[in-house]
């Protein structure tokens, strides 16, 4: 990378993206943001008023400047279009699982139950753990600090206390199956909440995403980014269509960009 200092605001936004392209190449991580990067830098022409108002509200706030550039990445490789179908999917896939060990618990429970009445009046025994520290005990067979630091203390509590003291295997099952049956499945982030709130999936899930991490790192909460910041239309269309690397024949336009911030201001009333 060349000496001279970067001086334009284009060059200094520039710099900040080869900057952190070059670390994450060193340190061999992020390659899908170092992809949204390379975008942004090879369609600078369009990103030049962006990069502009981008540097007119933040370069009193340098960290601020970085950490835009940086959610701009993340949002466009991690909550595009295409990742939120991928999480809507996995959404529907948890919530299925979750119903088949229900009911497959359940079953499970049942098997057990019977087979313990078998053991106590059939005359014949299968040798199968009955006492939960006994699968405890098998499931942790590998592990060592259970070995080194559990198994002690688990065996002379079950000497204390005899079998009516714990649960059945059965029970157990029971248990594992009515909290799956009960789950109820959500987001583990408030970016992925945002970009999955609507039904189906859309280009409206990446902007979502992005308002949703300019938030959380607003000054409201704390964050590095002044009171009052907000883009405009324009700058936010733009920086969309190369981030995503959306083409000429159907670009985002600011017109967009109003409409969805208009149904996000009414949807929070």
């Amino acid at each position: 990378m060349s000496s001279t200092q970067p001086t334009t605001p284009q060059q200094i936004c520039e710099s900040i993206l080869i900057e952190g392209k070059h670390y994450n190449i060193d340190h061999h991580i992020l390659p899908s943001e170092n992809a949204v990067a390379d975008r942004l830098l090879s369609r600078g022409l369009e990103l030049k008023d962006a990069f502009g108002e981008l540097h007119e509200k933040l370069h009193r706030h340098p960290p601020a400047l970085k950490l835009f550039l940086d959610l701009l990445l993340s949002a466009a490789a991690f909550w595009n279009p295409e990742k939120m179908k991928e999480a809507r999917s996995a959404r529907y896939d948890l919530a299925d699982v979750n119903q088949q060990i229900a009911t497959k618990a359940a079953e499970l429970a049942d098997l057990l139950g019977r087979r313990s009445r078998l053991h106590n009046t059939s005359g014949f025994s299968s040798n199968t753990h009955y006492h939960v520290c006994d699968v405890i005990d098998a499931a942790c067979e590998n592990n060592y600090r259970f070995k080194s630091e559990v198994k002690e203390r688990l065996d002379t509590l079950r000497a204390q206390f005899d079998l009516k003291y714990w649960p059945s295997l059965g029970q157990f099952l029971q248990v594992i199956g009515s909290d799956a049956e009960h789950a109820c499945v959500e987001a583990t982030d408030p970016l992925t909440a945002a970009a999955t709130s609507a039904g189906r999936p859309s280009l409206a899930d990446f902007f979502k995403a992005l308002f949703k991490a300019i938030e959380e790192n607003s000054a409201h909460n704390y964050g590095q980014f002044p009171a009052g910041f907000r883009l405009t239309d324009n700058t936010l269309a733009s920086l969309a269509n190369c981030a995503l690397d959306i083409g000429q024949d159907d670009p985002v336009d600011s017109a967009y960009v109003k409409r969805l911030r208009q149904r996000e201001r009414s949807g929070r009333k």
